[in-house]
């Protein structure tokens, strides 16, 4: 099974994460934040990677290390469910459209982590949820699973539909990214033969 379970407790967060890349898009997400659950519950649906989150972080601060350790908590589990990277098809890429709003987002599962991020809000918070924590948990998560990771918004105007576009954006690159490729099942997809 391609699963992989991660704790994560410090004194700011405590993170139990596990994930399913073989799943079927079941989520159970709770981080204390509500915004930020229901992109991570778009995360899971579109990709159809089972996603189990539980979060408790010092909300009573702010919802920077909430955000974050969750972030690093997801990408260490998706690396470790990977494993070898065996047969993957490593790479994804995804135009996501919602509404006014077109994001385009392309992946390659390297061992090379990397963010570029080109999107903009316009609004200090979404629900409870401040925006300017958006761009930390990608580059956190991008980090942990050691992804290059590029998330653009073409255009948009509406805030929330922005950066929910980025998280389908991103489900449906992963979900092509680790998919194994029939042809190749028993190959690490690099010719360095490790990634």
């Amino acid at each position: 099974m391609r699963a992989a379970t991660v704790q994560r407790h410090t004194s700011e967060t405590r993170i139990d994460v596990t994930v399913d890349l073989d799943g079927t898009g079941v989520y159970d997400v709770a981080t204390g934040i509500g915004f930020f659950d229901h992109m991570l519950e778009q995360l899971s649906r579109h990709s159809l990677i089972d996603l189990h989150i539980r979060t408790e972080g010092d909300l009573h601060i702010d919802q920077h290390h909430t955000v974050e350790d969750t972030g690093l908590a997801i990408g260490e589990a998706l690396a470790r469910a990977l494993g070898d990277k065996r047969g993957i098809r490593r790479y994804g890429d995804a135009l996501s459209p919602m509404d006014e709003t077109l994001t385009r987002v392309a992946l390659d599962i390297s061992g090379r982590p990397w963010l570029v991020w080109k999107a903009e809000f316009t609004q200090k918070r979404l629900g409870e949820m401040d925006t300017e924590l958006f761009e930390h948990w990608f580059h956190s998560f991008a980090q942990a699973a050691g992804i290059t990771l590029h998330v653009e918004t073409l255009h948009g105007r509406n805030n929330h539909h922005i950066i929910e576009s980025a998280f389908k954006g991103l489900a449906r690159a992963l979900r092509q990214a680790v998919e194994i490729d029939p042809r190749k099942a028993d190959a690490v997809p690099s010719t360095k033969g490790v990634l």
